[in-house]
């Protein structure tokens, strides 16, 4: 995903990772049914629920009410990462307070929350949990996974994202995090966060990142949709620093992780009239998004040779659009062809091929991945690089240029937030299975 590391600071203000649990709050995760699949027995409901991610909650010292965290860590409670790990406590929270809802296999993100007639921004991450201490861990080749969703109230300028992270299936629960899953620690991606724990660990002069293998599903508003692998060069949670972090001037390509990814997204491949308001995908009602992973071999042991994705929607099963750009091959799926095609014909570095691509991405999958809910705004680049066209200096009418049909100022997020208050995404029956077993066999004609 792609600069997922702006979130504001108002959010992440009193929003901070910790490792023993408190008491003051009890943690109660809220049921999210889904269902796994298979096309000699249909469909199986499972009990799963979901978590917060950890740097959402109040970490306060042991005993007391004293943030262990503010600009930095209290030197107080942590001189150093054991000390901290057994002095500072993080508590559970009220799930509605942060605009998060759950009934059934449906599962609702508001953006943004009110309390005492202001807005503020929630912009809540939520994980999907087998049960109470451990993720639900998605084995995905020659599988396919399949949710509805809901992006009416989702704007320009705003991201209602499904994606997968190769976090530990404990969240790197330890004798240093006696947290762990139930408490939502452990979170990683291509882009490297700086946490404030890393594997577990206090990142006490945060240089540490946390790199992992991330499969973005769907990052999508009303007007504009891509998915996009982010391959690393690592297995499972990487702690990284400096150069291999991709940090430093001139230093993005050098690191462990694929951070700007090999995307799809329709609008930008030269299909304006695919996705959006009234459009073939029509994004006033909702509709079910299919992604399927298929391997070299078609066992579930192959090597990853296609990302496919198709739509249902009123009873018709949708094909993705396929590339309408000079010089690209007109295929509507992503593999290694297609995204070594992009950077040599859009422009760009080809960190995708050079981290391994699909076979890399495709470990990753074979090893366990978890799944991962959110909703948030860009106060970097307004999320143009999703729904507008971007770099914004660009010229609109180049090739790849154009990502959706949003202004340069759609995306920002003053504006959001006094005119969109009640923005918020809804996924809902949420499956995962053999391919073709998730969406069973509309009558409907395909379409497109």
């Amino acid at each position: 995903m792609f600069q997922k590391l702006s979130l504001t600071a108002s959010v992440l203000a009193t929003s901070v990772l910790a490792q023993v649990p408190g008491t003051l709050t009890p943690e109660v995760h809220p049921s999210l049914a889904t269902q796994q699949c298979t096309n000699a027995g249909g469909c199986v409901t499972v009990n799963t629920s979901i978590v917060l991610d950890s740097q959402y909650r109040w970490m306060h010292n042991v005993g007391g009410h004293t943030n262990c965290v503010n600009t930095g860590f209290n030197s107080t409670f942590c001189p150093d990462a054991a000390t901290c790990a057994k002095s500072c406590a993080l508590e559970g929270v009220d799930y509605a307070s942060y605009g998060i809802h759950t009934s059934g296999s449906s599962l609702t993100l508001n953006l943004f929350k009110e309390e005492n007639n202001v807005t503020t921004q929630s912009s809540p991450r939520v994980y999907l949990l087998a049960n109470e201490t451990t993720y639900d861990m998605f084995h995905l080749l020659n599988k396919e996974l399949a949710f509805d969703v809901d992006v009416s109230q989702v704007p320009c300028g705003i991201n209602g994202a499904l994606y997968l992270s190769e976090m530990d299936p404990t969240g790197d629960s330890s004798d240093l995090n006696k947290a762990g899953a139930k408490y939502g620690t452990g979170y990683c991606d291509a882009q490297c966060p700086v946490n404030n724990f890393v594997k577990g660990v206090a990142n006490l002069n945060m240089t540490n990142g946390a790199c992992c293998n991330e499969m973005d599903i769907w990052e999508a508003n009303d007007a504009a949709t891509a998915f996009t692998p982010h391959p690393c060069n690592a297995t499972g949670v990487l702690s990284c620093q400096g150069t291999q972090c991709g940090r430093g001037t001139g230093n993005k390509y050098l690191g462990v992780c694929d951070s700007d990814g090999c995307d799809y997204n329709a609008y930008r491949m030269g299909n304006q009239n695919f996705y959006g308001p009234g459009k073939v995908v029509d994004t006033t009602k909702p509709f079910t998004v299919v992604t399927q992973f298929i391997t070299s071999d078609c066992t579930d042991n192959g090597t990853l040779s296609s990302i496919k994705r198709l739509y249902v929607q009123g009873g018709n099963v949708i094909a993705n659009a396929a590339v309408n750009i000079t010089g690209m091959a007109p295929q509507n799926n992503i593999d290694n062809a297609y995204c070594a095609s992009e950077k040599k014909v859009l422009g760009g570095t080809d960190a995708f091929t050079n981290q391994g691509g699909m076979s890399q991405m495709g470990q990753a999958l074979s090893r366990g991945m978890v799944l991962i809910f959110s909703i948030w705004m860009d106060n970097g680049s307004g999320m143009q690089w999703l729904d507008a066209s971007f770099p914004a200096t660009a010229n609109s009418t180049t090739p790849g240029v154009a990502r959706g049909p949003c202004s340069a100022t759609s995306g920002d997020t003053t504006m959001l937030t006094a005119k969109y208050p009640n923005a918020a995404v809804t996924f809902s029956n949420i499956k995962v299975g053999e391919l073709q077993s998730t969406f069973g066999n509309p009558t409907a004609a395909s379409k497109n």
